[in-house]
Formats: structure tokens, sequence, C-alpha cells
């Protein structure tokens, strides 16, 4: 799926992106090597049985980063030049081995650059948890969907991309 153009931003739009994942403690695990983050509350489970949490947390960056990267297919996929900034990053929420996260992204501000030939796009993205959500039917009975439920949020953080103009995307084929 091609991102959005430019043009195609509207600001006030919230994209739904139907991408989730369920986060492993693998997941987490190479993340943190990866980012070389030894913190025990993400690693250590003895260390995390005796906080508040009772557990370890899933490393704050790599649930911001699985939130960018679940919205790039609807967002920005092939139209982008450049992401320029995260913003105003909060974490609400902590989030555990097996939680499942899924995004959206509300379109908050969009401009053309001085040279008019691309944009630049500001969007709220947030991310929920998925499961921890039984949702009711008419009956009273539960069940594991979260259609509907209450989510918790996660994460939330303002993301600025600089955009292909789609008249300069096809000048450039």
């Amino acid at each position: 799926m091609t991102g959005l153009y430019y043009e195609e931003f509207a600001v006030g739009e919230t994209i739904e992106h139907e991408r989730r994942r369920t986060i492993s403690e693998s997941d987490n695990q190479r993340f943190c090597d990866m980012t070389m983050n030894q913190q025990p509350l993400h690693l250590d489970h003895e260390f995390a049985a005796d906080t508040e949490f009772g557990q370890r947390l899933v490393n704050g960056l790599y649930t911001m980063s699985l939130a960018v990267g679940v919205s790039i297919p609807e967002t920005t996929d092939g139209t982008i030049v450049a992401n320029l900034s995260y913003d105003d990053v909060e974490h609400p929420t902590p989030v555990f081995h097996g939680d499942t996260i899924r995004a959206q992204s509300t379109v908050t501000d969009k401009r053309e650059t001085s040279d008019g030939d691309r944009g630049v796009v500001t969007m709220h993205v947030e991310a929920f948890k998925t499961n921890d959500c039984p949702v009711s039917d008419a009956n009273g009975t539960s069940s594991d969907s979260s259609e509907g439920a209450d989510e918790p949020l996660v994460c939330e953080f303002d993301r600025t991309v600089l955009s292909l103009k789609r008249e300069h995307a096809a000048e450039a084929e």
C-alpha cells in the first residue's frame, strides 16, 4: 500500500492503522540489546518483580518505534522525504510482554515548503493496548474482542514529516 502524498492529508483526519503487534519478550530483549539499554526494569525478572509493576516493562522507545512502524503503510510508505521530528512523547500506561498494540494518527497541521515542491505534515500518533479489554455483548457475555472497548493509551507523540507532493513525485520517475 502506498502512503499519502502531501495533498491527500487532511487536517483533523484520524487514520486508523490496520496492523497490530503483540510484543514478545524476545522483541523487548532484542531492542534493549540493539540500543545497549540494560535497564533492569526491562530485562531482569527478579528486579522488576520487586517494583510497583511486578513484572518487566517493555522499553518505551520500542513502543514508540512500533507505533511509527505500524503507521507507515497508511501515511508515509513511499511518499516521505524525511522524518523531521518526534515531539511531546508520553507513556501514560505501561506495556508488558504479551500486550498487543494498535495505533492511530490524527493530522494536526500541514503546510507547503517555501519552494512549494513538498509539504510538512504533523500527525498526533496514539498507541493503545488492545488486550485486557473485554467487551460485553447485549446478553452481558464477555469476549476477548477489543472492538468498541476502552483501550488504554500507552504512548502518544507528535510526528512531523517532510512529504512529497504527487506532481513532483511523478516528475522524479
